[in-house]
């Protein structure tokens, strides 16, 4: 589709950012002669074949595999040995038309609202009386690809107490946090980190949010947002480390669209399927021209260098390994084995099934001339 509307596409929406524009020329060239490649021979018969090189990018669907792969050894080895609880935290859709041209400033606040909103629930006596950790993962689309920010937070259930001596369980088996209490403080630390950067003019109020240059009219589309209860969903408590990691391989890289929900592609239209968890997760289709289809796509084109999975309380950088090995002792746990290195990738050769040989990285020239038989060397 990229290849077929991708240059009218650009042409026709001009306001694309420089990253925009970089992801799509990315999600182009990825895995075409374009990028260079590969030219893999097979030791037993000689047969000669083209691997092309990955574009890489984090919002690529067909190139996160070994990036997740990567990340979740990392923290298969920061585990504990108890359950955990997902938790999601949603802005409401009335502050979507800032997101457009304010989205690093907003999904910053709302990764800091949410955590906030966790350790201070987490550390009332009334709630657990603990300090808890846990990691954060942005999500901005929804199953049909329009605007939709919440974070997935996932949590140990349990945490130090106050003087670091014990590990402090949840008072009620399959209950952690109390979601009413998680809606309110949420809100109240959203909105004053909203009002704090609207009296630093760190809003950029254009477009169709300039009515909000107006104070008057700023401080009613303020108040307006307690009107509703803001969106906090607690799943129940799942499973062990085992079960931690199958949830994490799901979310954790995840684009806002993968290649196997796309159905269909006339050279117009794309049809693709999505789930409405309004009614109960029905899995249905969806057909939108390909301008529209892209449109909702760039729109979850993250900020260059923004961080997207993020790390809390007791799981910060910051004395994380000393912290996990109290925690392990506390909970009388051994620390998981580390897994031997993973041998490097091979693939048969489709003639004699023997192992192929990866060749030296060739440029798209070099590769070429190489499949006509001369010497790149």
């Amino acid at each position: 589709m990229l290849h077929a509307q991708g240059d009218h596409f650009v042409d026709r929406h001009p306001w694309l950012s420089v990253q925009q524009r970089t992801v799509l020329r990315a999600l182009r060239r990825c895995r075409t002669a374009a990028l260079g490649g590969h030219l893999d021979r097979c030791g037993a018969c000689g047969h000669r074949a083209v691997s092309y090189n990955s574009c890489r990018n984090r919002h690529c669907p067909k190139c996160q595999a070994q990036a997740r792969a990567r990340w979740l050894a990392a923290r298969e080895r920061e585990l504990l040995d108890v359950s955990y609880v997902h938790v999601v935290f949603t802005l409401p859709h009335t502050l979507h038309p800032l997101c457009r041209r304010n989205a690093a400033l907003l999904y910053h606040l709302l990764f800091r609202a949410s955590a906030a909103t966790l350790l201070e629930v987490a550390a009332n006596r009334r709630h657990l009386g603990a300090a808890i950790g846990f990691l954060s993962i942005l999500h901005t689309w929804g199953q049909t690809l329009v605007r939709h920010p919440h974070v997935h937070c996932v949590v140990p259930a349990g945490g130090f107490s106050r003087d670091g001596q014990r590990w402090v369980h949840p008072k009620h088996a399959g209950f952690f946090l109390p979601v009413k209490v998680l809606s309110r403080v949420f809100r109240g630390k959203f909105v004053e980190a909203l009002r704090r950067a609207y009296a630093r003019s760190e809003l950029d109020l254009s477009g169709a949010t300039a009515v909000l240059r107006n104070r008057v009219h700023w401080h009613a589309f303020v108040n307006a947002l307690f009107r509703t209860d803001w969106v906090v969903y607690a799943k129940p408590a799942f499973g062990g480390p085992a079960a931690v990691l199958r949830y994490l391989g799901r979310y954790t890289h995840r684009v806002a669209i993968s290649n196997h929900r796309l159905v269909a592609f006339d050279g117009e239209r794309v049809t693709f399927r999505w789930k409405d968890y309004r009614h109960d997760g029905p899995r249905c289709t969806m057909t939108l021209t390909a301008m529209e289809f892209l449109r909702r796509f760039v729109q979850h084109v993250l900020p260059r260098g923004f961080v997207r999975i993020r790390q809390w309380g007791y799981l910060t950088n910051h004395g994380r390994t000393a912290r996990l090995a109290l925690a392990r002792r506390l909970l009388r746990c051994t620390p998981p084995m580390a897994d031997a290195p993973s041998p490097p990738p091979t693939w048969s050769c489709p003639r004699c099934g023997a192992a192929m040989r990866l060749g030296p990285i060739l440029t798209a020239r070099q590769l070429a001339w190489a499949c006509l038989g001369f010497d790149t060397s």
